[in-house]
């Protein structure tokens, strides 16, 4: 899951305020974009991706996937790929959140609450970090998605009691304050130089139905969730869930569980094309995360054994080059090879992230049906 990478404004882009999104396109703009293994597989074979350059010989299956759910953000993308469409809308609180929120967090942490705006992740550190680490207040803000954030610098609010307060929080938005994730955002350093940490943990909804981690482990078959895949879907039907730090970390361990007799899922999320890039308008720096993340499915590649095969999409776009810091509702792109699959195989326009799951499901042997057309 190459997370935020979308590959073309979905036909609804525009009810989101997202028309003309491209995160694929701002991209290949850049000097630093290099991927010849996704090219070799079919990336820019994709109906409609008009940059890059197509393979003549494609050795893998492409395609593209719109979503169906409400959203454009994480949870619902996340949920749609394993099967579950969310069709009611999340919560968003483009004011920030109401009186009565506010209070109850600052009464269940007894911390007093800053900021309560919608925010730029970073740049809430430079203008609310030096009070947040000064009095131990806690910065509380949010965004376009369906989201309360609340960060805390590690020196005044130690870990376990951001957890702790993220944990109460959850329980407070609930109803019609129902928010898809709570997030806790951890910071260091010193004013100016604030640096969010690797301890990010995001505490979600629990999906509204049964999702694919629920049918594989059912199945008894093992179902490893690597990065926040965990967080997502609150440890529903995973029998591993290990945590990373970065693309690079999450791919090399993933690398490492293709190395094991896994049978089963290996469902990875790789956040750092979202959250160091995609939010932070860099399109170079997305561009340089994909060349790595291109050399590493390489790597991958070779590990796979014969009844193995690899998905590669995203859960939404963001495009770096968008007037705004936010998801884009984009196409996802479907590049997948291994298992006896035909190659070059055009699997044109998805009508929903779901097919992912079916086809997973349809690959494992599973006579359980999810939302979603198997592609198989």
């Amino acid at each position: 899951m190459a997370d935020s990478f979308g590959v073309g404004a979905a036909p609804d882009a525009a009810l989101f305020g997202d028309e003309g999104a491209n995160t694929l396109g701002a991209v290949c703009k850049s000097p630093f974009l290099n991927v010849p293994f996704l090219k070799s597989k079919g990336l820019f074979n994709i109906d409609g991706v008009d940059c890059g350059c197509p393979a003549s010989h494609p050795e893998g299956c492409f395609g593209k996937a719109r979503e169906l759910s409400a959203g454009k953000d994480t949870t619902s993308g996340h949920w749609e790929i394993a099967g579950l469409v969310s069709r009611q809308k999340m919560p968003v609180f483009p004011n920030g959140f109401p009186p009565e929120i506010v209070a109850a967090l600052e009464r269940e942490t007894g911390r007093r609450v800053l900021c309560n705006k919608p925010y730029s992740g970073t740049e809430v550190l430079k203008v609310f970090g030096r009070e947040q680490s000064e009095t131990g207040a806690l910065i509380v803000y949010t965004s376009a998605d369906s989201v309360m954030q609340i960060a805390a610098h590690i020196d005044s609010v130690p870990l376990d009691e951001l957890y702790s307060v993220c944990e109460k929080a959850r329980k407070i938005m609930t109803g019609k304050y129902s928010v898809g994730r709570v997030i806790a955002r951890p910071f260091k350093g010193d004013e100016p130089d604030y640096i969010r940490t690797s301890d990010r943990k995001d505490f979600s909804l629990q999906p509204h139905g049964e999702v694919l981690t629920d049918v594989v482990k059912a199945a008894g078959l093992q179902c490893v969730g690597v990065g926040k895949i965990g967080d997502i879907f609150c440890g529903r039907g995973l029998t591993e869930s290990i945590h990373t730090v970065s693309n690079g970390d999450g791919m090399e361990k993933t690398c490492d569980l293709a190395r094991r007799d896994i049978k089963g899922l290996i469902f990875v999320n790789l956040v750092d094309f979202d959250s160091k890039y995609g939010h932070r308008n860099d399109a170079d720096g997305y561009a340089k995360a994909l060349s790595s993340f291109d050399s590493d499915l390489k790597k991958l590649d070779l590990l796979l054994g014969e009844g193995d095969a690899a998905i590669v999409t995203a859960d939404h776009g963001c495009d770096p080059t968008f007037p705004t810091t936010d998801h884009t509702r984009e196409r996802v792109p479907l590049v997948t090879w291994g298992l006896g699959l035909q190659e070059g195989v055009n699997l044109g326009q998805r009508k929903t992230f779901a097919d992912v799951s079916a086809t997973v499901l349809e690959a494992l042997g599973s006579e359980t049906r999810l939302d979603g057309t198997s592609f198989y």
